[in-house]
C-alpha cells in the first residue's frame, strides 16, 4: 500500500453518494433561483473548490462565481480566530449570494462571512455546505443547503485536507491521525 494512504480510514461518503446529493442540492438552487438574474456563488477556499466545481456544473441558471479565502485551522483543530487570507473583490451589492463551504463545523467562518457580506449590502445570503457537523457548533448559523450531516471525526477527501494533503481523494474518509508517521 502506498504510504500516502496509510492515514486514510473508513470511507464515509462514496463518490456516487456525493454526485447524487450534489445533484439534489443543485436542483433546489435551480428551482429557488430560477427567476433571479443576480445570483453570485462565493466559494470559500481552499476546501470548497472540488464541491463548488461539481455543484456549478449542475446549476443551469445564470450565475457568477467568486472566491474568498478565510482560515482558522491549524492541523486538525480550529484556532477560533478568523483570518481573511484573500480580500473579496467581487461586487455583491444588491445580489443574491450563496456561500459555498466544504464543511460547517464551528460556524465561525460562516458567521464571519455573513457579517462581511451584510456590510457589502448583499440582497440575500444563503449557505450551501457539503458537510455539516452540528455537534461542533460554537455559534448558531443557518445552513440553507446541506449535503450530509456527520459526526465530530476528522475527515479528508473531496477537497478537505489535513495540512494540505488528501484533497484529491474522490470520496470522503476518516483520517487516522494516531498512525505513526515513521
Amino acid at each position: 500500500m502506498n504510504n500516502y494512504y496509510k492515514h486514510i480510514g473508513k470511507v464515509l461518503i462514496s463518490s456516487e453518494e456525493l454526485d447524487k446529493r450534489i445533484g439534489e442540492l443543485a436542483d433546489r438552487i435551480n428551482t429557488e433561483y430560477k427567476d433571479s438574474n443576480s445570483l453570485v456563488i462565493v466559494g470559500i477556499l481552499k476546501g470548497s473548490f472540488v464541491f463548488l466545481g461539481d455543484l456549478i456544473k449542475k446549476i443551469n441558471i445564470p450565475v457568477k462565481v467568486e472566491f474568498i479565502r478565510v482560515s482558522s485551522y491549524e492541523g486538525t483543530s480550529s484556532t477560533g480566530k478568523m483570518k481573511l487570507n484573500t480580500p473579496f473583490t467581487g461586487d455583491i451589492k444588491g445580489k443574491d449570494v450563496i456561500l459555498v463551504e466544504d464543511i460547517v463545523d464551528t460556524g465561525l467562518t460562516i458567521s464571519f462571512l455573513n457579517d462581511l457580506f451584510k456590510k457589502e449590502q448583499a440582497r440575500s445570503i444563503k449557505v450551501c455546505t457539503l458537510l455539516s457537523k452540528p455537534g461542533s457548533r460554537k455559534v448558531h448559523v443557518n445552513v440553507d443547503y446541506e449535503g450530509f450531516k456527520i459526526g465530530n471525526d476528522f475527515i479528508v477527501g473531496y477537497g478537505l485536507d489535513y495540512n494540505g494533503m488528501y484533497r484529491n481523494l474522490p470520496y470522503i474518509a476518516l483520517y487516522n491521525q494516531k498512525i505513526d508517521d515513521k
